[in-house]
């Protein structure tokens, strides 16, 4: 693990700088409750030797997670060019928690064929019942 000597904020991003001098960052746009948040929101976190919380969001980032390297998934290509689509309330349809959610869509955590499908899926649906109004 990582010992963290620095933690700031971008516009755009959360970074971090290890007392070795390794520089990493989050971006927001990969975590929908960071993306949504207000600047505000963004400012108040907590850390620990671990992560980070803000708990204002309920949002968690791991130190270690700063550090690995994740391919671009389905889900974050299909989330990213349709900001318009609210993670949150797709993760509520589907039941599953928008943590984890966010994790399939940054790349964290692999989502097998069939929830990458499931989530596709409820993304159409929702299309169909937009189109119905």
């Amino acid at each position: 693990m990582e010992k963290i000597e620095k933690i700031w904020l971008t516009d755009d991003a959360v970074w971090i700088r290890t007392i070795d001098g390794k520089e990493a960052c989050e971006k927001f746009n990969d975590y929908p409750r960071l993306r949504y948040a207000t600047k505000e929101q963004r400012e108040n976190y907590e850390s620990d030797d671990y992560g980070i919380h803000w708990n204002d969001i309920d949002e968690d980032l791991s130190f270690d997670g700063f550090f690995e390297k994740r391919e671009t998934t389905l889900l974050y290509k299909v989330f990213m060019a349709h900001p318009e689509l609210n993670v949150s309330a797709i993760a509520r349809r589907l039941g599953i928690s928008q943590s984890l959610m966010a994790q399939y869509i940054s790349g964290k955590k692999k989502a097998s064929d069939v929830r990458v499908a499931m989530i596709l899926d409820t993304v159409r649906e929702i299309g169909q019942e937009l189109i119905a109004v």
